[in-house]
C-alpha cells in the first residue's frame, strides 16, 4: 500500500486517477466529472494497493469524503471507499494534440493506461470521459 499524490473520482465504477503538479486543476477536473455522475474516491492524496492483479484507491484517511473547491474551501462530499483503477489522467499544458495509443504508468507493479490532457480546456470533463471510454482498461 503507498500513498499517492493524486485525486481519484470512479466513473461507472471504473477508476480514474487525475495526476498533476499543485493547482494544475485535479479537484476541479473531478468536480466537473462529479456534476457528470462521478463519484469522488479520493482528493489531493490516495491510497493505492494492489489487488488480483489490480490497482485499486480509496482516499487518504485524513482527507476522507473532503473535496477542495477552489474559491470556496474543503468541503465534504459524499465518496467511495474502493475503486479498481482503469485509467491515470496526467494534467499536462506540453499534453500533444494526437496520440496513437495511450501511454503507461506503474505503480506497485501494475501497469495501467495513462493520457495527457491539456488542463485549460473547457471540455475537459468530456476529453476525460472520452480517454477513459477509448483507453481504460
Amino acid at each position: 500500500m503507498m500513498l499517492h499524490q493524486a485525486t481519484c473520482i470512479a466513473l461507472s465504477g471504473r477508476g480514474v486517477l487525475i495526476e498533476g503538479p499543485p493547482g494544475s486543476g485535479k479537484s476541479s477536473l473531478a468536480l466537473a466529472l462529479i456534476d457528470r455522475g462521478a463519484e469522488l474516491v479520493g482528493d489531493d492524496g490516495v491510497l493505492l494497493r494492489a489487488r488480483e492483479g489490480r490497482l485499486h484507491a480509496g482516499p487518504a484517511p485524513a482527507t476522507a469524503g473532503l473535496l477542495e473547491i477552489r474559491n470556496l474551501g474543503i468541503l465534504p462530499r459524499p465518496h467511495r471507499t474502493d475503486c479498481a483503477i482503469a485509467l491515470v489522467i496526467a494534467l499536462d499544458s506540453a499534453a500533444p494534440r494526437f496520440i496513437a495509443q495511450a501511454a503507461t504508468r506503474t505503480l506497485l507493479g501494475i501497469t495501467v493506461p495513462l493520457v495527457h490532457l491539456y488542463p485549460d480546456s473547457p471540455v475537459l470533463a468530456l476529453r476525460a470521459e472520452a480517454a477513459l471510454a477509448h483507453y481504460g482498461c
